[in-house]
């Protein structure tokens, strides 16, 4: 079925030729005329099948039948009514009815095609079609009107074909070549207008004497466009032509200027420069040229009025986001520098509140894009409604916004804002999957008199705040004040500095011995990392670490640690600091795990420091294993192929499920200090250690003590069964060059029982056993 659909404007094109073809060889008009009727006549079904079957607009179907009933009845009125002047005026008024049918055909098609877009081209075919006619007759019409034996007004009209035929081509043009998507039945279409144009051609050399022959090539010209009509009408791609497309992004103005200029310069060159017969004469040129200036200026009118339009439209994209509609940071700016030029004028002054969604990306990245654009234009809604009129709420850049109050009263009345503001999040947002609950955490910040009067400022200090409600847990408020500045300063300077360390060798490594408390033996080391600044400043760990996991630094510091922790190990071994079974235990950041190149860094350093890796304990925190457990699990096993073992570091404080010791591959467990604090006075800190070191045990899982710092915590412990220990009572974190007096002092105590006779007098002095 939809095999013969698309056969039948081909053999109807040949069926066309066919009749074309006949009617030129019978050299009978009677035959001629009645073959072209039937043809023009067939169009009307044609037009309705087509509307039917694929959905033609309505409009067009009815001019493209009228047009056929109409052309079939010129030809009719011209074979059998020859010779008389009323009939001869009906048939060219029904050409020209014809005629401005086919230009209406186009330029609906292109209207609809093209849109607004589409004005401008009608206001330059009608200076085309002006100048066309000026032009057409001050060189043939006027001669024709004084030698004609018919009278001035069924000349003229005769003579209109040229200014139409002139329309016809541009619009023609213009919705062949103007166009992105130019389909079958849009060349099928300019094909049919090119075949009627070249008809009308014809005639008009035939009607000048020229031949009787011309007259039949017309109308086998103008059956072959009804012919290619045909194939227009019954392509399936003819619903196209109704359709909006998209325009170019640069679309050729050029011939459209060109075509314009010439049909407003030549006619007034050619005018100029011949002499008016006649008063008629006179009076078609004067009233020609009115006409054309005035359409002229109306086109420079539309120009630019549309060109103030365009620019109204840029300038208010450019201050506006797109998404929703809001205004964008640049118009943010210009309001909020508005607000402070005139806030010296009352005592309320303006307040910024600085709004960002809490963990956004997860729902891009598990709902998909629309539903996280959805969320976004919803959470602009509800802030519009919830702020007084006075008040501008913009968007910022993702999923960050900014609501501006130029006349705040008070701190009070800029908090309550804020309340309300944070209390449009309470409601679910309702998606097409179900709803979703959104958080934000809000910054405010309020021009003080004594600050800063620079809407940049404003909004940095509003930013700063947001990030400390983020700090804070999120869901919050946080004002403003000068104390985060401060904090904000330092951490960008600690952030920029720890860009240098390394390169500055002002990081340091320094070891904690971990202890066999049965034997009293030093059986392994966890290395830690320093930062001493060159100006002698110690920053903590609890500082920077987080900072360079933040900044992705973690990454390079992360495999410097390693191979300098193995490197050192491997001197310690071969200096006999140590046993060459001691074991050196790194900690991994869950920003190093997520590295796919992390394994490879580990083999490098166990290469390069020649040491075994079963020697290498890599403690990691439960964290990553929970938000990204494919990735850690294909991280740890890729690291346990290398023969390296892996250690759950800070157990106990986190979720500490039983899924991950079977889930993943462990091979040890550091309790966390938190309980080893309360391990000597607290019943339940006792029972949590004791169920802890059962479990490691049925797992067959290595226990080790962190942070012990008394020797009831260690006597405890003891007797719990844990037989590993590390924290400030063996000894604190010490530099390299330390270990092997401490080793010494350690291993000198002997089994842990001597070891709690030893420490305790040195306890009572604050110092560890090795002090």
């Amino acid at each position: 079925m939809k095999r013969g659909v698309h056969a039948r404007p081909g053999w109807l094109v040949v069926g066309v030729a066919i009749a074309a073809t006949l009617s030129f060889v019978a050299r009978s008009e009677l035959v001629s005329t009645t073959l072209y009727i039937i043809v023009a006549l067939a169009i009307t079904p044609i037009a309705y099948v087509s509307w039917r079957r694929h959905g033609t607009a309505r409009r067009l179907f009815v001019m493209i039948a009228v047009l056929g009933v109409a052309d079939a009845s010129a030809a009719g009125i011209r074979y059998w009514m020859h010779g008389i002047d009323a009939a001869q005026f009906v048939a060219d008024t029904l050409s020209i009815v014809t005629a401005s049918l086919v230009i209406a055909a186009l330029a609906f098609v292109g209207r609809n095609r093209r849109g607004r877009d589409f004005r401008g081209v009608l206001s330059d075919a009608g200076i085309i079609a002006l100048g066309g006619w000026l032009l057409g007759w001050v060189t043939l019409i006027r001669t024709a009107v004084s030698y004609s034996d018919d009278s001035v007004w069924v000349t003229m009209l005769s003579s209109a074909y040229l200014p139409l035929g002139a329309v016809t081509l541009f619009l023609l043009i213009v919705v062949l070549f103007a166009d992105t998507s130019r389909t079958r039945a849009v060349w099928y279409l300019g094909t049919s207008i090119l075949c009627a144009l070249a008809g009308d051609t014809l005639r008009a050399i035939g009607d000048a004497g020229h031949g009787s022959g011309f007259a039949d090539a017309a109308r086998v010209a103008n059956m072959l466009a009804y012919g290619f009509v045909f194939c227009t009408l019954l392509h399936p791609s003819v619903r196209t032509l109704s359709e909006r497309q998209p325009l170019e992004p640069h679309r050729p103005m050029s011939g459209r200027l060109i075509a314009a200029t010439a049909a407003l310069v030549l006619p007034i060159i050619v005018t100029t420069a011949t002499t008016p017969q006649g008063r008629l004469d006179v009076l078609v040129r004067t009233f020609s040229v009115g006409t054309l200036a005035v359409a002229a200026t109306v086109r420079v009118v539309q120009a630019v009025l549309a060109n103030r339009e365009a620019q109204e439209q840029l300038l208010k994209t450019a201050q506006t986001d797109s998404l929703t509609g809001l205004p964008n940071r640049a118009r943010l700016l210009e309001l909020v520098n508005a607000a402070l030029r005139e806030s010296w004028q009352s005592m309320e002054h303006p307040t910024v509140f600085f709004i960002d969604l809490d963990r956004f990306k997860n729902i891009n990245d598990s709902l998909g894009h629309s539903a996280g654009d959805r969320v976004l234009c919803t959470v602009a809604d509800r802030l519009r409604r919830a702020v007084p009129p006075r008040a501008t709420v913009s968007r910022m850049s993702g999923d960050e916004y900014v609501v501006l109050d130029p006349c705040s009263p008070s701190v009070e009345a800029a908090m309550s804002l804020a309340d309300t503001l944070l209390n449009e999040f309470a409601e679910p947002i309702p998606l097409s999957i179900g709803d979703v609950f959104v958080t934000a955490s809000i910054g405010v910040a309020r021009l003080e008199p004594h600050s800063h009067r620079d809407a940049d400022v404003l909004l940095r200090h509003a930013d700063t705040a947001m990030y400390r409600a983020k700090d804070a847990g999120r869901n919050c408020v946080a004002l403003f004040d000068e104390s985060m500045h401060e904090r904000a300063a330092h951490r960008l300077s600690v952030e920029t500095a720890l860009f240098r360390a390394l390169d500055r060798r002002e990081l340091r490594m320094f070891h904690q011995p971990i202890l066999e408390m049965a034997t009293g033996e030093v059986i392994g080391f966890e290395a830690l990392m320093r930062w001493q600044q060159g100006d002698g400043t110690i920053v903590s760990p609890a500082e920077f670490i987080p900072i360079a996991e933040e900044t992705g630094t973690i990454i390079p510091i992360g495999a410097w640690a390693l191979l300098e922790a193995l490197n050192q190990l491997r001197s310690w071994i071969d200096d006999d600091v140590c046993s060459p079974m001691a074991t050196m235990s790194v900690n991994v950041s869950p920003r190093q795990l997520a590295d796919p190149n992390f394994p490879s860094i580990v083999n490098e350093a166990l290469l390069r420091s020649r040491v075994s890796p079963h020697l290498l304990w890599l403690e990691v925190t439960e964290g990553i294993m929970i938000t990204e457990p494919e990735i850690a699990q294909s991280t740890l096993r890729r690291l346990c192929a290398l023969g390296v073992r892996v250690a759950l570091d800070d157990f106990g404080t986190g979720y500490s499920s039983l899924s991950l010791l079977q889930k993943f591959p462990l091979q040890r467990i550091k309790i966390d200090r938190a309980f080893i604090h309360g391990v000597a006075s607290n019943a339940n800190d006792r029972s949590l250690v004791r169920t802890i070191i059962a479990m490691g045990a049925s797992l067959s899982l290595d226990i080790v003590a962190e942070g012990v710092e008394t020797v009831e915590q260690l006597q405890v412990i003891g007797d719990l069964g844990c037989t590993k220990a590390q924290g400030y009572l063996i000894s604190h974190p010490i530099p390299a060059d330390a270990m092997r007096s401490t080793v010494r002092a350690l291993e000198r105590m002997g089994t842990w029982p001597t070891l709690q006779r030893h420490s305790g007098a040195q306890l009572v002095e604050g110092r560890s056993i090795t002090a």
